[in-house]
């Protein structure tokens, strides 16, 4: 969330913010919310430092009536100071409704627009390239038997999907494969929890109920399927501090992924572009203000190195505004050339890296201190995806397919498979 004792310092940008990204948030709302909390603050300290001096005066010998009378005072001090304290509360919750809403700011550079007016910052190799009519991976998958998404729908319902034969090799491979890269790189692995408590999930910027909300909920439990392990990542320093030595802080988590994924039925989102489950390796960094934006573009260069190594095609994009979440800052996503997505083949987003600056850790109550100071401040919070495995198995499928029916396996990735090729049975 935003410092709520900048919204009237900032009111006009953070109203601009909401505009472009198309987010209907009350900020003048959130204005009057935060002025009664201070006001009512205010109010409370000084009720408190009456009831104290009234406290002190008592110690002093009094006359039976003067007691009396002090008595009835330090009652009716002792439940102004319950009411206010009451009032406070419900100020302050209505100030977090307020603020929920609003986004985080936006990085000058980002373009205005919905979600096809990026910018495309640069690309990797050639497109197509076949001397031959390219399958989609649903006909390959269908042909060399590596993926049931039948019996799966009949055990678990539509989107979700059986690997099955080298996809299952290729699924381990390339787990391995991404967490060689990201350790090479600095970043200390971790398996995470696939569960997050209710308040975590939202400290992060998701939405755990609700309509519109992308995550599964556990009925019996306050704890939500995670989307990523970009939420229990930052949970590792809720409510901690750190000291400014051990910045950046590079963590990498691998975790199963669960998402609703409501109404994402289209042509485009066919087979294992868009599902409920899959498995990925995110990177996540902890870091000063000032540290970020390489952090940044630290984040990006790792995720092109590991699909040029992958040998894919692909564009680097910057998000426009209206296709922000609400915790990013900036946003960069690599779309690769899926040459079985839609008639021609086209673009599909396979990875995203984004700085969240302190919006994440402000929730998150994650601080660090500087060198020789005693405040401490909150910490700039930033993640990418190393590699999502079903979008990156679909990928590999399409693009290093070949006209005999058998699929290439990238260089890379052959000493982790064990093989060179997928061949047809």
């Amino acid at each position: 969330m935003l410092d709520p004792r900048i919204l009237s310092e900032r009111r006009d940008e953070i109203a601009d913010s909401c505009r472009k990204r198309r987010v209907g948030a009350d900020v003048d709302a959130a204005i009057a919310a935060h002025e009664r909390v201070t006001a009512l603050t205010t109010r409370l300290n000084e009720q408190n430092q009456a009831r104290n001096e009234h406290q002190k005066a008592g110690k002093k010998k009094l006359e039976p009536a003067e007691r009396e009378t002090h008595v009835a005072e330090g009652r009716r001090l002792k439940e102004a100071v319950a009411g206010l304290e009451d009032e406070l509360r419900a100020a302050r919750d209505l100030l977090n409704e307020k603020l929920d809403p609003i986004p985080n700011f936006i990085h000058p550079a980002v373009p205005e627009g919905g979600e096809e007016d990026f910018n495309v910052l640069s690309s990797w190799g050639e497109p197509g390239g076949f001397d031959f009519e390219p399958r989609d991976h649903l006909a390959i998958c269908a042909d060399l038997d590596l993926v049931d998404f039948e019996r799966a729908a009949e055990v678990a319902g539509q989107k979700w999907y059986y690997l099955k034969n080298e996809t299952v090799l290729l699924e381990l491979a390339l787990q391995r494969f991404a967490l060689d890269r990201v350790m090479a790189a600095g970043f200390a692995p971790y398996t995470t929890p696939d569960v997050a408590r209710t308040d975590v999930v939202h400290a992060m910027g998701f939405n755990p109920r609700g309509s519109e909300t992308n995550i599964y909920s556990l009925e019996q439990d306050d704890l939500c399927l995670i989307g990523t392990a970009e939420i229990p990542l930052g949970g590792l320093l809720l409510d901690q501090i750190v000291e400014e030595e051990q910045l950046p802080l590079r963590v990498a988590g691998i975790s199963h992924c669960f998402r609703v994924e409501a109404g994402a039925y289209g042509r485009e989102s066919r087979g294992l572009y868009r599902v409920h489950q899959f498995t990925k390796t995110e990177m996540f960094v902890f870091s000063t203000p000032e540290q970020s934006d390489e952090m940044h573009e630290e984040l990006l260069a790792i995720e092109e190195g590991i699909f040029q190594e992958l040998e894919v095609p692909y564009r680097v994009i910057d998000v426009a505004t209206g296709d922000l979440g609400a915790p990013a800052y900036r946003k960069f996503d690599i779309e690769a050339w899926m040459p079985g997505r839609g008639e021609q083949g086209s673009y599909g987003e396979i990875t995203s890296a984004s700085n969240c600056t302190d919006y994440q850790a402000r929730r998150l109550r994650a601080r660090f201190r500087r060198k020789g100071a005693k405040k401490t401040e909150f910490l700039h919070t930033l993640n990418g995806t190393a590699i999502s495995n079903a979008r990156t198995i679909m990928l590999l499928l399409e693009t290093h397919q070949r006209a005999d029916g058998s699929v290439g396996i990238p260089k890379a990735l052959q000493p982790y498979m064990g093989r060179e090729l997928i061949a047809p049975r």
